[in-house]
Protein backbone atom coordinates (compact mmCIF):
# COMPACT_ATOMS: atom_id res chain seq x y z
CA UNK A 1 0.00 0.00 0.00
CA UNK A 2 2.85 2.07 0.09
CA UNK A 3 2.39 2.49 -3.57
CA UNK A 4 -0.75 4.52 -3.02
CA UNK A 5 1.32 7.10 -1.22
CA UNK A 6 3.68 7.44 -4.11
CA UNK A 7 2.47 10.34 -6.27
CA UNK A 8 4.04 8.99 -9.40
CA UNK A 9 2.13 5.77 -9.06
CA UNK A 10 -1.16 7.57 -8.45
CA UNK A 11 -0.57 9.82 -11.46
CA UNK A 12 0.28 6.76 -13.58
CA UNK A 13 -2.93 4.98 -12.46
CA UNK A 14 -5.00 8.11 -13.10
CA UNK A 15 -3.39 8.48 -16.51
CA UNK A 16 -4.13 4.87 -17.49
CA UNK A 17 -7.69 5.22 -16.19
CA UNK A 18 -8.09 8.39 -18.22
CA UNK A 19 -6.77 6.61 -21.32
CA UNK A 20 -9.11 3.70 -20.59
CA UNK A 21 -12.12 6.03 -20.30
CA UNK A 22 -11.10 7.71 -23.55
CA UNK A 23 -10.86 4.35 -25.30
CA UNK A 24 -14.14 3.13 -23.78
CA UNK A 25 -15.92 6.29 -25.01
CA UNK A 26 -14.28 5.78 -28.44
CA UNK A 27 -12.78 9.25 -28.34
CA UNK A 28 -9.85 8.38 -30.65
CA UNK A 29 -12.25 7.05 -33.29
CA UNK A 30 -14.44 10.13 -32.96
CA UNK A 31 -11.35 12.33 -33.07
CA UNK A 32 -10.10 10.48 -36.16
CA UNK A 33 -13.56 10.84 -37.74
CA UNK A 34 -13.59 14.59 -37.00
CA UNK A 35 -10.10 14.95 -38.42
CA UNK A 36 -11.07 12.92 -41.51
CA UNK A 37 -14.12 15.17 -42.02
CA UNK A 38 -11.95 18.26 -41.64
CA UNK A 39 -9.38 16.80 -44.06
CA UNK A 40 -12.17 16.00 -46.55
CA UNK A 41 -13.58 19.54 -46.20
CA UNK A 42 -10.15 21.08 -46.71
CA UNK A 43 -9.50 18.75 -49.66
CA UNK A 44 -12.89 19.78 -51.15
CA UNK A 45 -12.05 23.47 -50.65
CA UNK A 46 -8.67 22.93 -52.31
CA UNK A 47 -10.32 21.11 -55.23
CA UNK A 48 -12.88 23.92 -55.55
CA UNK A 49 -10.13 26.53 -55.41
CA UNK A 50 -8.10 24.61 -58.02
CA UNK A 51 -11.17 24.29 -60.27
CA UNK A 52 -11.98 28.00 -59.86
CA UNK A 53 -8.37 28.88 -60.62
CA UNK A 54 -8.42 26.75 -63.78
CA UNK A 55 -11.71 28.34 -64.83
CA UNK A 56 -10.27 31.80 -64.17
CA UNK A 57 -7.16 30.97 -66.19
CA UNK A 58 -9.29 29.63 -69.05
CA UNK A 59 -11.45 32.75 -68.92
CA UNK A 60 -8.35 34.96 -68.85
CA UNK A 61 -6.89 33.10 -71.83
CA UNK A 62 -10.22 33.46 -73.64
CA UNK A 63 -10.30 37.21 -72.97
CA UNK A 64 -6.68 37.57 -74.05
CA UNK A 65 -7.47 35.72 -77.32
CA UNK A 66 -10.51 37.92 -77.84
CA UNK A 67 -8.42 41.01 -77.13
CA UNK A 68 -5.81 39.91 -79.67
CA UNK A 69 -8.56 39.18 -82.19
CA UNK A 70 -10.09 42.60 -81.59
CA UNK A 71 -6.68 44.26 -81.88
CA UNK A 72 -6.16 42.43 -85.17
CA UNK A 73 -9.59 43.51 -86.36
CA UNK A 74 -8.85 47.10 -85.33
CA UNK A 75 -5.60 46.99 -87.29
CA UNK A 76 -7.44 45.54 -90.30
CA UNK A 77 -10.15 48.19 -90.05
CA UNK A 78 -7.54 50.96 -89.80
CA UNK A 79 -5.65 49.61 -92.80
CA UNK A 80 -8.88 49.23 -94.78
CA UNK A 81 -9.99 52.75 -93.84
CA UNK A 82 -6.58 54.13 -94.81
CA UNK A 83 -6.78 52.36 -98.19
CA UNK A 84 -10.32 53.63 -98.74
CA UNK A 85 -9.26 57.18 -97.86
CA UNK A 86 -6.28 56.99 -100.21
CA UNK A 87 -8.50 55.60 -102.96
CA UNK A 88 -11.10 58.32 -102.37
CA UNK A 89 -8.37 60.99 -102.51
CA UNK A 90 -6.99 59.48 -105.72
CA UNK A 91 -10.46 59.37 -107.30
CA UNK A 92 -11.15 62.95 -106.22
CA UNK A 93 -7.84 64.12 -107.71
CA UNK A 94 -8.60 62.27 -110.95
CA UNK A 95 -12.07 63.83 -111.10
CA UNK A 96 -10.59 67.28 -110.51
CA UNK A 97 -8.01 66.70 -113.26
CA UNK A 98 -10.74 65.55 -115.65
CA UNK A 99 -12.93 68.53 -114.76
CA UNK A 100 -10.06 70.97 -115.27
CA UNK A 101 -9.16 69.29 -118.58
CA UNK A 102 -12.80 69.54 -119.77
CA UNK A 103 -12.96 73.21 -118.79
CA UNK A 104 -9.66 73.95 -120.53
CA UNK A 105 -10.84 72.13 -123.65
CA UNK A 106 -14.17 74.00 -123.59
CA UNK A 107 -12.34 77.32 -123.15
CA UNK A 108 -9.98 76.47 -126.02
CA UNK A 109 -12.95 75.55 -128.22
CA UNK A 110 -14.65 78.83 -127.33
CA UNK A 111 -11.45 80.73 -128.14
CA UNK A 112 -11.13 78.94 -131.49
CA UNK A 113 -14.77 79.63 -132.31
CA UNK A 114 -14.33 83.29 -131.38
CA UNK A 115 -11.16 83.48 -133.52
CA UNK A 116 -12.97 81.91 -136.48
CA UNK A 117 -15.92 84.25 -136.01
CA UNK A 118 -13.58 87.24 -135.80
CA UNK A 119 -11.67 86.14 -138.92
CA UNK A 120 -14.94 85.53 -140.78
CA UNK A 121 -16.25 88.94 -139.72
CA UNK A 122 -13.01 90.64 -140.77
CA UNK A 123 -13.13 88.84 -144.14
CA UNK A 124 -16.77 89.72 -144.61
CA UNK A 125 -16.10 93.38 -143.81
CA UNK A 126 -13.03 93.37 -146.04
CA UNK A 127 -15.01 91.76 -148.85
CA UNK A 128 -17.90 94.16 -148.34
CA UNK A 129 -15.51 97.08 -148.30
CA UNK A 130 -13.73 95.78 -151.41
CA UNK A 131 -17.03 95.21 -153.19
CA UNK A 132 -18.23 98.66 -152.24
CA UNK A 133 -14.95 100.20 -153.38
CA UNK A 134 -15.00 98.21 -156.61
CA UNK A 135 -18.61 99.17 -157.19
CA UNK A 136 -17.74 102.81 -156.74
CA UNK A 137 -14.80 102.52 -159.12
CA UNK A 138 -16.66 100.48 -161.69
CA UNK A 139 -19.85 102.47 -161.57
CA UNK A 140 -18.02 105.53 -162.69
CA UNK A 141 -15.96 103.85 -165.42
CA UNK A 142 -18.47 101.39 -166.90
CA UNK A 143 -21.40 101.71 -169.16
CA UNK A 144 -24.74 100.06 -168.55
CA UNK A 145 -24.02 97.44 -171.18
CA UNK A 146 -20.66 96.51 -169.57
CA UNK A 147 -22.33 96.29 -166.17
CA UNK A 148 -25.03 93.92 -167.47
CA UNK A 149 -22.44 91.72 -169.22
CA UNK A 150 -20.25 91.59 -166.05
CA UNK A 151 -23.30 90.74 -163.91
CA UNK A 152 -24.24 87.90 -166.26
CA UNK A 153 -20.66 86.54 -166.19
CA UNK A 154 -20.56 86.70 -162.39
CA UNK A 155 -23.88 84.88 -162.10
CA UNK A 156 -22.60 82.18 -164.46
CA UNK A 157 -19.38 81.75 -162.44
CA UNK A 158 -21.28 81.53 -159.18
CA UNK A 159 -23.70 79.04 -160.72
CA UNK A 160 -20.76 76.93 -161.96
CA UNK A 161 -19.14 76.98 -158.53
CA UNK A 162 -22.36 75.94 -156.80
CA UNK A 163 -22.97 72.97 -159.12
Amino acid sequence: MELLHDSYFVVAIAFFCFIGVLLWLKVPAKLAEMLDKRIAAIRQELDDARRLREEAQALLASFERKQKDVEGQVADIKAHARLEAEEAARVAQEQIRESVARRIKAAEEQIQAAEKAAIREVRERAAATAVAAAADVLSGAMTDEQRARMTDESIAKVGGLLH
